[in-house]
């Protein structure tokens, strides 16, 4: 008898070592030591985000056709690639390389990994546990996190940031390992015959049509993962701004993991408790405050804006999958999974765009003031627009 509940242990393991990357606490100011500037970096994030929007529904596609298992591999293997070409990387081209195979092994990976934890799940008869295995991954990504960021900014303190890259690229090795012992589940759809791949996208786009509360809590968990992106790829620069010393770094990026741990875990059981309008109102409006917060306020009390942050954020992403993944069919789970991440990278490019600017002229005090401002506005649109089409289970 295949062993499907193997997969879940699995994932939690290369979830773990893909994120024990102790060169992240230090990623930035490595880049800038290497010549990159904040605008720089936005243009990399770009890079980053076409790749994906070129890329996503295609493995998306790829993946409910052919495997999700090996999109799973592919990634682990880019991200062994990319830590290796960082380590010797000495121009913006090379960190534009580094972000453009990130972009690729996100876009095969980012459905794919759901569809593989809630097929696994459903041949178990165990689907309804979906957002409660999803926050444990969360876990296992943010212990790896926590780990990273105390050693990383110790090594970076006593020795060459170029460490931090080779110990990262022994994580991403095992990773690599384990996830060739992946079990590929089989695919239990509920349709009666497969959908044609020409008519993916088209079934997919229809499917968002007729479920008008998915659409908008799919948007929800895309505004609010686009602007933090930007605190998560720009932290560094902004506590380095108020002055705290790179040493402290590790602490400081593992107190923001940490943040992100209780609503990651109990988001399953917060959604018993209240309604899913009331979950997503309090977080756009934790992010709209917290972001203007850190854009008027320039001491160490900023601090406690972060952290709200992510703790609120730690909660979005499993209520935002569950949401989803309770909805559609198996034959389609990677495709229309994938869809999330596309529209959240084409929305960051545009509040990519719109936080350079502010940042090139106001340093990363007005990128900030840009993101409250883009939460604000949609938090309006939340209120007015969800009446009656979102589900509370």
């Amino acid at each position: 008898m295949i062993n499907y509940k193997s997969n879940i242990w699995k994932l939690y393991a290369i979830r773990f070592f893909h994120n024990l990357i102790p060169a992240y606490v230090i990623e930035r100011l490595f880049w800038e030591q290497r010549g990159m500037t904040i605008q720089m970096v936005v243009y990399a994030e770009i890079i980053y985000a076409v790749t994906i929007v070129l890329l996503e529904i295609p493995t998306g596609i790829i993946a409910d056709r052919w495997s999700r298992k090996k999109m799973i591999v592919l990634n682990a293997f880019l991200g062994c690639l990319q830590c290796l070409i960082l380590i010797f990387a000495t121009s913006f081209w090379h960190f534009a390389l580094v972000v453009f195979l990130a972009g690729i092994g996100c876009s095969v990976s980012s459905g794919s990994g759901n569809a593989l934890l809630y097929d696994s799940l459903l041949l178990t008869n165990n689907e309804e546990s979906f957002e409660k295995c999803l926050g444990r991954l969360n876990f296992s990504d943010f212990s790896a996190l926590i780990l990273a960021a105390l050693s990383g900014s110790l090594l970076a303190s006593r020795y060459p940031f170029e460490l931090n890259y080779w110990l990262s690229s022994i994580g991403m090795f095992i990773s690599l390992s384990i996830s060739l012992t992946l079990v590929e589940p089989c695919i239990k759809s509920t349709l009666e015959e497969a959908i044609p791949i020409k008519r993916y996208v088209s079934t997919s786009i229809d499917f968002f049509r007729k479920n008008r509360g998915v659409s908008l809590v799919l948007l929800s968990g895309m505004v609010t993962g686009s602007t933090l992106t930007f605190l998560d790829e720009f932290w560094q620069i902004h506590v380095s701004r108020l002055g705290i010393h790179v040493v402290y770094f590790g602490l400081v990026s593992a107190s923001m993991m940490f943040s992100r741990l209780p609503g990651s875990i109990f988001a399953y059981i917060l959604k018993r408790k209240l309604s899913y309008k009331a979950l997503f109102y309090a977080a756009l409006s934790i992010f709209t405050i917290g972001f203007l917060y850190m854009s008027l306020v320039k001491n160490l009390s900023a601090l406690v804006a972060i952290f709200a942050l992510c703790a609120f954020s730690g909660l979005i992403e499993p209520l935002v999958s569950g949401y989803l993944h309770h909805r559609i069919d198996s034959s389609m789970r990677a495709t229309i999974d994938s869809f999330q991440s596309l529209g959240l990278r084409a929305l960051g490019i545009i509040v990519g765009l719109g936080f350079g600017f502010f940042s090139s002229r106001f340093d990363i005090f007005g990128g900030y003031g840009f993101l409250s401002l883009s939460c604000g506005i949609f938090l309006v649109y939340f209120f007015i627009s969800s009446r009656n089409i979102i589900e509370n289970k």
